[in-house]
């Protein structure tokens, strides 16, 4: 089992920056990824950024050049850092492992609220 708590979300203006946190606790050494989705009023939730336990980081093409995994894999917490947010961006973003034994297992974390406004 993996437990995950994440923090950081809340209200920011266009072009604002904010950092999610996302700490894991139990079991991982089995996590072979971690990463966030988001998922905004009547859309599905959507992959954000992920990162491989070998270090291969995935971003969505909507935040290439704007958001960043960081982390020391090692360790927990996970970040991401969100730089020149736009409305768009608003939605409940939520944190993710996913662990290996005999199969994957997806984790999520609670969500945390991310509000862009004008």
């Amino acid at each position: 089992q993996v437990q995950l708590v994440e923090s950081g979300g809340g209200l920011v203006q266009i072009g604002g920056s904010l950092r999610l946190s996302c700490e894991a606790s139990g079991s991982i050494d089995s996590i072979v990824q971690m990463g966030w989705y988001r998922q905004a009023p009547g859309k599905e939730r959507e992959l954000v950024a992920a990162i491989t336990r070998g270090g291969s980081i995935n971003y969505a093409d909507s935040v290439k050049g704007r958001f960043a995994v960081l982390r020391d894999y090692a360790k927990t917490p996970v970040y991401l850092q969100m730089n020149s947010l736009k409305p768009e961006d608003t939605a409940v973003y939520y944190c993710n492992a996913r662990a290996w034994v005999r199969g994957p297992t997806d984790y999520w974390g609670q969500g945390t609220q991310v509000t862009v406004s004008s």
